[in-house]
């Protein structure tokens, strides 16, 4: 069994950690990290402490009412994505942790196609 990073549990929500197709299991938010687990497979698990979070990427729909899933990107071991049932309930909880700065918006499809067309010109 894996031990627990937190001493403090202030979130648990059923969560998909996608890597390499969806794993399924539960997402807790604690003091001192991110950790995913699933119950029944015991190597589906990963524990992100708050200090090795970089930043955050949210995607975001209708203005930010619609929050399908997260990106959390680390200093050593790359990226993360997850999602959860109340991904707006989970990013709040993890607000507290980080600072605000961290906490990002995924560009739009119509900035993504801006951005190529205008590197296209320029080469």
């Amino acid at each position: 069994m894996v031990k627990s990073l937190n001493t403090i549990r202030e979130l648990t929500d059923k969560g998909t950690w996608y890597r390499n197709g969806p794993f399924y299991g539960n997402v807790m938010v604690g003091d001192y990290a991110f950790e995913f687990y699933n119950e029944t497979k015991l190597q589906d698990y990963i524990q992100i402490p708050w200090d090795e979070i970089t930043y955050v990427v949210v995607d975001h729909y209708f203005g930010g009412k619609y929050i399908p899933r997260f990106e959390i990107r680390t200093k050593k071991n790359g990226k993360f994505r997850f999602s959860t049932r109340n991904s707006r309930a989970t990013l709040k909880a993890m607000q507290k942790h980080l600072p605000r700065e961290s906490m990002r918006k995924a560009p739009s499809v119509a900035q993504i196609l801006k951005q190529r067309f205008s590197n296209l010109r320029q080469s």
